[in-house]
């Protein structure tokens, strides 16, 4: 007998008072509760400041193909009980160095888009006048709106980073204005974004007819398709990165249909030939140093998964846009 109180919750302490992730040495990572990365809720840490708010908008009415991404910040959760603290690849502990937390999920109307819309804004305003950033798990894409929103009302227009297989700049789906494939073109045309600064990174396969490609012009977008990885490969394509955005705010989305289906089949809308999970965590920790303000993941739809496949990664891309934030 140890005397070890079975129904201790033993969490890392950080430098400042700061409340860490479980301790895995002492509490099995398999158990417990399923924060992301087992860090602390919201309400675990009383009045202390908050530099990172990780979100979830459960949330999938807008997407245009196979549902299931209200499910995601879940999976995600679960999928990220592995994570440690210290973050050997660039060198710092995301968890030490700044105070992160779990703050749930929002309620979400799944069936009035407006409505959720307007549930996401007022979610991320009255978390952001309490928490420095915010990280959402998806969900689908169509949240991306109402958080550049509330992001705008605290930054201005700003640099959106947008990972994915498709545009996202389409005007509308079945005369529906508010859907996964049309969010960045409702943010450029509010003004929400900042025209100079905005890339996709890894976009491809067919599109509806060139005017896609012109018409996303038009909105500040530069593209970087999928297929110049092999040409400039991910160094190549961080010095881009940096020399579009500079020292602006960046806000970062990422759509998990990024990847290859291969790496991640739990998705709504997979295109063949992305990239591999080695090369997007890698793209990820070359945005260490820039100016993050807020991020996304979403479309994770673990109905499509296997084995957590598409949630480690998804989970593995948090752990590296959190360890950016206080590297470099």
């Amino acid at each position: 007998m140890t005397g070890r109180d079975p129904w201790a919750t033993p969490r890392v302490a950080g430098p400042g008072g700061r409340v860490g992730p479980v301790d895995a040495s002492l509490s099995p990572r398999y158990g417990g509760a399923a924060t992301f990365a087992r860090l602390p809720r919201l309400d675990e840490i009383g009045t202390a400041d908050v530099d990172v708010a990780v979100l979830g908008a459960p949330f999938d009415t807008g997407v245009s193909f196979r549902p299931g991404a209200r499910f995601g910040p879940g999976h995600v959760r679960e999928s990220s009980r592995l994570l440690r603290p210290f973050n050997p690849a660039l060198g710092t502990e995301p968890f030490a160095r700044q105070q992160v937390v779990d703050a749930g999920d929002l309620a979400i109307n799944p069936f009035d888009i407006d409505e959720a819309l307007a549930d996401v804004e007022t979610g991320a305003r009255t978390l952001l006048e309490r928490a420095t950033r915010l990280v959402t798990l998806g969900g689908d894409h169509t949240v991306a709106l109402p958080l550049l929103r509330a992001l705008h009302a605290v930054h201005g227009p700003v640099a959106v980073l947008h990972l994915d297989a498709h545009l996202d700049t389409w005007d509308t789906y079945f005369g529906a204005a508010y859907t996964h494939g049309t969010p960045f073109r409702r943010a450029s045309e509010e003004g929400l974004l900042d025209a100079e600064a905005c890339m996709h990174l890894g976009v491809r396969g067919p599109l509806y007819g060139p005017a896609d490609l012109t018409d996303d012009r038009a909105l500040g977008f530069t593209a970087v398709p999928c297929t110049e990885l092999d040409a400039v490969g991910v160094p190549g394509l961080v010095e881009r990165v940096r020399a579009r955005v500079g020292d602006r705010p960046v806000y970062v989305s990422l759509d998990i249909d990024v990847l290859d289906p291969a790496f991640a089949p739990g998705t709504g809308t997979p295109e063949a030939g992305g990239m591999t999970s080695r090369e997007l965590l890698a793209l990820l920790r070359g945005f260490a140093g820039l100016r993050l303000v807020g991020v996304d993941v979403v479309e994770v739809a673990p109905a499509y998964d296997h084995a957590q496949v598409t949630g480690i990664a998804a989970a593995h891309a948090v752990y590296e846009l959190l360890s950016a934030m206080v590297a470099g």
